[in-house]
């Protein structure tokens, strides 16, 4: 059946009566903003990557002075392959790495500790009392009996497990990082941390030299800075499967379209949107993190989606149309709006993401929004434009025709979803996957799952250095600090000591907790050594004066006037359950201890940011979602002015949103600050097809066609631009698998399956749904 075009309206005739302006427009936008994306670089900070808002995080940062190496750190261990780290070449490498470390930018030389950082000392009891000096003295000189002198020290240092490997096969350097420095050469200028260079910095001056000039040392390094550089150098693969799709996109449009100028025209002005995307971000300030790399192939693949409808859209008309600008008018006429709403929906649904206070999510919104809103001006106005000079190929008209008239089995066989018959059962097979989703997401954890660095393979060399500083010493790399707080001068009281000594006690005694230390450790063992080290003494003295001299040796473990000592604890590991436990034990303690005078204060650490960051997510996920789902139906009802419509394009996203949590549970993958985004992102992508395909369902409807032939006429039209869509988005994202970062590969698979399933619920559950609730009214008995 025909279908009478509607009257042009008012923006079409600015459009198509006025081409050459717009594609001289589009040009000077082009040049602009092609040049502002050539500037744009990778950037990320550790603020960034935390919610500012959170209690646990104000608290860091109001006390982050008092706080040294409890923050933005990175830890070298240093490893001797054979022999002891008692030998002098092994100890004069570490000398030279200490000594290159502290000269990098960036890192905080004040609070820079190894071995060889005067700050690291040892004490004893003797008969004339307590004696001390540092690790490392002024006399030694690389001798044995320095050497030997130096064992003695660690020994007598309580660093063992700490800064030394509990087989004296390895040692650490602690090396703190602020966020910005100053300018070597305009000392007034503050430069943020670069990670990536900073990264690299490690790796060339550190590991490639050292282990290079030294072939018994291996070089392990972790913390947050070098896992963001090895985030970052990921980029470098994230543009290589980013032209690999470009080129299965090409060779699939052309097999698709029957027309080498038209596929060029579509993937051209796609490319066009995201050069222009990136360049806005950085006209606006923002650069690439290691978590928004993946927004300009999100653009791309909505650009793709809605270019193939114009093309096919096109193609359908010039078998009507005398010429090609008719034609594109005419397929503009009859998708400018469908499309509009689309990306509007997509639009609104990435901004939901402001809701989460989390730095780089707000700036994956903020890009992904700014992508939609270019892809109006791109794929909706200039691509049909540009098809209205360039036209259509004869051969694909042709095949449009032929496609027209002649019958589709395939096609037929589809249409039968929405058969009296078929219906009911595709509803019933959509009501038990949403309750078996539903029932499974219910393993759906928040945060990370496994140890070390989950966003990279367990076989990175990062996890492989967490695992090896796991492995080798008693304090682990995942920190949670409790700050204790107390009037000047008041952390050596009695009672706050008492307090903190049962906390710890409490912390030590929860599962996933290794150990616990805080000036009460030294206070005890203190004591213990000013009673001729007798064990039953090795508690604390209720006598002010013993405290005070107990404590004057726990340096570092209190701040200057004596008002906040943390309570370091260290877990096993930052999964999930372990930080939710812990954190719980230690809230309920500070609820019933907290008093006038003394404060337990949650959290710091990178065990508390973590922590912070899930209690975060956990909140924004529902709201998020709801936001969604509540935007993209608004948007949906202001289009189609009717619930059931809404309901048919909604629907099925939900079904995809539940099963997609549904295999993240089973993939093992929480949900965090890399894949959160990943669910909204995939409503706003699904919404597409629903949209396109109701809106050309809807029109065959008004024109009295039954409910089954309606949909078979979309579906020949329409449905299989949709279904190509789905097909090629896929197979371009499933080679993310075989990234070397785990959570670009994880999320290649959720997208492969959201594509997928957005497409087949588009295609399968939505004419089912439309049997239902469509209005008898419109739709003829079939």
């Amino acid at each position: 059946m025909k279908i009478e075009p509607n009257k042009p309206s008012f923006l079409e005739r600015l459009i198509f009566d006025h081409r050459p302006a717009v594609i001289l427009l589009c040009l000077l936008i082009s040049i602009f903003l092609f040049y502002q994306a050539a500037q744009v670089r990778p950037q990320t900070s550790f603020e960034k990557m935390i919610p500012l808002g959170h209690p646990y995080i104000q608290n860091m940062l109001e006390h982050r002075n008092d706080l040294a190496n409890m923050g933005n750190v990175v830890r070298i261990s240093v490893e001797a392959k054979e022999g002891t780290i008692f030998s002098k070449e092994y100890m004069e490498t570490l000398r030279q790495i200490h000594d290159e470390v502290f000269y990098i930018h960036g890192v905080d030389r004040s609070n820079l500790k190894s071995l060889w950082s005067p700050s690291v000392r040892w004490t004893e009891v003797t008969e004339q009392g307590f004696a001390g000096g540092e690790v490392i003295p002024q006399t030694y000189d690389g001798s044995p009996e320095s050497l030997e002198d130096l064992r003695d020290n660690i020994l007598k240092s309580g660093q063992i497990g700490r800064l030394v490997a509990n087989n004296f096969k390895s040692s650490i350097i602690d090396v703190p990082l602020m966020e910005s420095y100053p300018d070597p050469e305009n000392p007034s200028r503050q430069i943020a941390l670069d990670y990536q260079k900073f990264s690299h910095e490690l790796e060339e001056k550190i590991r490639d030299k050292y282990e290079a000039q030294n072939p018994n040392v291996d070089i392990h390094i972790i913390g947050f800075a070098k896992k963001v550089g090895d985030l970052i150098d990921g980029l470098v693969d994230v543009a290589m499967f980013f032209i690999i799709a470009i080129g299965i996109t090409l060779a699939l449009l052309m097999w698709f379209t029957r027309c080498v100028r038209s596929t060029i025209a579509v993937v051209v002005t796609t490319l066009v949107a995201v050069i222009w995307q990136l360049g806005l971000l950085h006209t606006f300030g923002f650069g690439l993190d290691p978590y928004s790399m993946l927004v300009p192939f999100l653009v791309f693949a909505i650009g793709i989606s809605h270019g193939v409808q114009k093309i096919n859209g096109i193609a359908i008309a010039s078998s009507d149309a005398g010429d090609s600008l008719t034609a594109a008018r005419m397929a503009f006429r009859q998708l400018f709006i469908p499309g509009l709403v689309a990306l509007l929906s997509d639009a609104v649904g990435f901004v939901t993401l402001l809701l989460i206070d989390i730095g780089v999510i707000r700036e994956l919104a903020i890009g992904a929004s700014l992508g939609v809103a270019v892809i109006i001006l791109t794929n909706l106005i200039l691509l049909p434009v540009t098809i209205s000079y360039l036209g259509i190929s004869k051969r694909a008209i042709k095949q449009s025709q032929d496609d027209a008239v002649r019958e589709h089995p395939f096609w037929r066989a589809l249409s039968g979803f929405a058969s009296p018959k078929v219906a009911p059962i595709s509803v019933f097979l959509a009501l038990l996957a949403l309750l078996g989703g539903l029932w499974y997401s219910q393993n759906l954890k928040i945060g990370d799952l496994d140890q070390g660095a989950p966003e990279l393979h367990p076989d990175s060399r990062y996890n492989l250095d967490n695992d090896f500083i796991i492995r080798n010493y008693s304090t682990s790399s995942d920190i949670l600090v409790v700050m204790v707080k107390t009037a000047p001068e008041g952390c050596a009281a009695y009672d706050t000591l008492a307090a903190m000594d049962e906390l710890m006690w409490k912390m030590q005694n929860t599962e996933g907790v290794q150990s616990a230390v805080s000036m009460v450790t030294v206070a005890r063992q203190g004591i213990k050594g000013m009673n001729e080290g007798s064990l039953k003494w090795e508690t604390l003295s209720r006598n002010q004066f013993v405290l005070n001299n107990s404590i004057a040796r726990a340096e570092g473990m209190y701040n200057n006037d004596c008002s906040l000592a943390p309570v370091i604890v260290y877990l096993n590991d930052h999964k999930a359950e372990t930080l939710e436990h812990v954190i719980e034990v230690a809230r309920e303690f500070a609820e019933e201890n907290n008093r006038e005078g003394l404060e337990f204060v949650l959290a710091a650490g990178n065990a508390g940011i973590e922590a912070a960051t899930n209690e975060v997510i956990a909140e924004s996920e529902t709201t998020m979602l709801i936001a969604v789902y509540a935007a993209v139906g608004f948007m949906c009802l202001l289009t189609f002015r009717s619930i059931a419509a809404t309901l048919c394009v909604m629907l099925p996203l939900v079904l995809t949103s539940i099963l997609g949590n549904a295999l993240m549970a089973f993939m093992g993958i929480g949900v965090k600050v890399a894949t959160l985004p990943v669910i909204a992102l995939g409503v706003g992508i699904g919404v597409d097809y629903g949209i396109y395909i109701y809106s050309r369902l809807e029109t065959y409807l008004k024109a009295g066609m039954p409910l089954q032939e309606a949909y078979y006429e979309t579906l020949k039209s329409t449905g299989k631009a949709v279904l190509f869509t789905g097909v090629c988005l896929s197979i371009g994202v499933v080679t993310w698998v075989f990234s070397a970062i785990k959570f670009q590969a994880d999320m290649g698979l959720m997208l492969t399956f959201m594509f997928l399933w957005n497409m087949f619920g588009a295609i399968w559950l939505l004419p089912a749904l439309a049997r239902f609730l469509v209005r008898p009214a419109k739709v003829k008995a079939a």
